[in-house]
């Protein structure tokens, strides 16, 4: 192909790009040239693009015509690569945060977290919202007041289970789930709290786990039907670990799209995850499943596994919080490696309470860095920052920066819903809104999935060689086919663009606490009957859903999306916050503050596992 080789551009030294609002930086829009496929079509693009003859030319012209060629392959940069996207922890000054010992055990982080949160129950009380899902703290109640106990609960969710996978719905939230397993972990906490003797305020909650992260006694498919049969799950992954000395009950594994490699959450093999605020849309992906159950009240908290929006995006989609961690915070021993600097284990729930605690129980630092031993700190961390969540307005001066040309890049009802938002947080708390340019958007997109593609690719390729394509889903035939054509300098130069970036951020971080744009730039769309058993190929869908993702993932920023609205059908639109490395007592403050004065409602397929009978 070196008689078509595409020019590359040539990029100006940092120091020379301009970050203010005048910028004369051009913003480019996603230029996605892909017509959506499923169904016989697919089934035949994928017959040309695995052919001897028709593949490379294929693989060529996709990313030729898709900019990958002209905007990373053949670009020419003068930064060197950067690797992994570790930040050292140089102790923020955040407002009203309580300094904790990061070496407690999980139980004791927990009633640091609760110590934090008793405060804000007033609010909840009093609110006025149409809609309230159930906290940690209303099952830690319930359970300890004996109103209901941990077994009751385990028998409506297996019940409420039966009933989302009966043909009238098809819901299809999860892979697998054992009835045994759930009672008994249920019997044993309903033991416990009989004894007056819980583990912790998780004690007896439902959480479930998305089906990338090792937890026994499942197998984890990564959405695959081929996957367990070659990496056997042996043990709990880290986070489970952690999770199950706090005493929840872990409900199962939920359903995810294939190999992580998709926005839709569409599965062939185990069915699609349906949206509990419109059955007949997608919810999102990767960790479809996850938010679904998140969303249907199935479980206050679910885990997620995030490598390029797939907590952010669905948790959006499903009208749920979604918080994705800095990179290193949560260890990631024990989640299928298919994305090693890019993916990080991410937190689903229906408030801001629940992921502030769920999070700071799974955070670890000395755990988390031991996985890139070359980015260890000399120092360990001694203490860590929880957020003192007061009242929703108990920190100010907070300067909110906004690139206005890609904030609008979404549709009108998220436009208008997201400035509106912006608009009340200035109005009830003060905050201020500062507009800047955030360079080479669509560049960092493009070299992030070159990123995630080619360590996607890394990790299962020897797995393969030796296997029956036919295992595989169409849609995730064609994402592998891709992955695998990133050559060593595409690669390369995709990590040089992170070097940028990482720089470009350093720099608005240094004028505002966060970076705030929608969540996704779209919201659900339809899932069509010709998808079902093919899955789909709609990279104009995609790229508008990931479109604010990417740099909490490619470069290790820690960021949470939060519910605010709805879009003219009711469905949920999402807002995002970008905060430093290390900032979550931060993020989740400001998360807090929005969620006190957004509006909810109940999803047309909702579960209440601690009414009254």
């Amino acid at each position: 192909m070196g008689i078509f080789k595409a020019k590359g551009v040539v990029y100006k030294p940092v120091d020379d790009v301009d970050l203010g609002p005048h910028s004369d930086e051009f913003y480019l829009r996603a230029n996605v040239k892909a017509p959506r496929m499923a169904g016989l079509l697919v089934k035949i693009f994928v017959w040309f693009l695995e052919s001897r003859i028709f593949g490379g030319i294929l693989l060529y012209m996709l990313k030729r015509n898709n900019l990958i060629h002209k905007l990373v392959s053949y670009a020419e940069l003068e930064e060197s690569p950067v690797f992994v996207p570790s930040h050292p922890y140089e102790g923020l000054k955040e407002q009203e945060v309580k300094l904790v010992e990061d070496d407690l055990s999980p139980s004791d982080k927990i009633q640091k977290a609760m110590e934090c949160i008793q405060c804000s129950e007033s609010i909840q009380e009093n609110s006025e919202l149409s809609f309230h899902r159930w906290t940690v703290l209303d099952y830690s109640r319930a359970y300890i007041s004996g109103e209901i106990t941990p077994l009751m609960v385990a028998e409506r969710f297996i019940a409420a289970v039966h009933e989302s996978s009966e043909p009238a719905l098809h819901m299809s939230f999860f892979i697998d789930y054992n009835v045994g397993d759930i009672l008994r972990q249920a019997t044993e906490s309903t033991q416990r709290y009989k004894q007056g003797e819980p583990l912790s305020p998780l004690d007896g909650v439902p959480i479930a786990i998305k089906d990338e992260i090792d937890c026994m006694p499942y197998p984890t498919t990564g959405g695959t039907k081929w996957l367990q049969k070659v990496r056997h799950c042996a043990d709990d992954a880290c986070c489970v670990k952690r999770l199950r000395l706090c005493g929840a009950i872990l409900v199962g594994k939920t359903n995810m799209h294939e190999l992580g490699a998709g926005t839709s959450g569409i599965n062939p093999h185990y069915g699609v995850p349906r949206n509990p605020y419109d059955p007949n849309k997608v919810s999102g992906g990767s960790s479809s499943g996850s938010a679904a159950v998140v969303s249907a009240g199935l479980c206050p908290v679910a885990l997620g596994v995030d490598g390029g929006g797939s907590v952010r995006m669905p948790a959006a989609l499903c009208g749920v919080v979604g918080l994705k961690p800095t990179f290193g915070r949560v260890p990631h021993s024990g989640v299928i490696p298919l994305n090693w600097t890019v993916g990080m284990v991410g937190i689903l729930a229906g408030t801001v309470e629940d992921a502030f605690i769920t999070s700071y129980t799974l955070s670890r630092y000395q755990l988390s860095v031991s996985n890139f031993p070359s980015c260890q700190p000399t120092d360990a961390v001694k203490k860590i920052n929880f957020p003192l969540l007061k009242t929703p307005n108990c920190i100010s001066n907070i300067k909110m920066a906004k690139y206005g040309e890609w904030f609008n890049d979404c549709t009108d009802d998220i436009r208008v819903c997201c400035s509106h938002a912006l608009d009340q947080l200035h109005k009830h708390y003060g905050w201020e809104t500062m507009d800047v340019t955030i360079p080479e958007i669509e560049v960092m997109r493009l070299a992030h999935y070159s990123t995630i593609g080619s360590e996607c690719s890394n990790s299962i390729a020897c797995h393969l060689e030796n296997m029956n394509v036919a295992e595989i889903g169409l849609d995730a035939r064609v994402a592998l086919s891709v992955y695998g054509s990133f050559s060593s300098r595409e690669y390369l130069n995709a990590q040089k663009i992170r070097n940028r970036q990482m720089q470009f951020h350093k720099k608005i971080f240094a004028m505002a606490d966060v970076i705030v744009t929608p969540t996704t730039g779209v919201t659900a769309y339809p899932i069509f009957d010709d998808a079902l058993k093919t899955g789909e190929l709609d990279y104009i869908n995609g790229a508008a859903l990931v479109r604010y993702q990417i740099s909490g993932n490619f470069l290790g920023l820690p960021a949470v999306t939060i519910p605010i609205g709805y879009d003219k059908v009711g469905l949920p639109i999402g807002l995002q916050f970008i905060g430093k490395p290390w900032s979550e007592a931060t993020l989740i403050h400001i998360a807090f503050a929005m969620q006190a004065i957004s509006d909810s409602k109940k999803p047309q397929i909702f579960y209440d596992l601690l009414k009254k009978d």
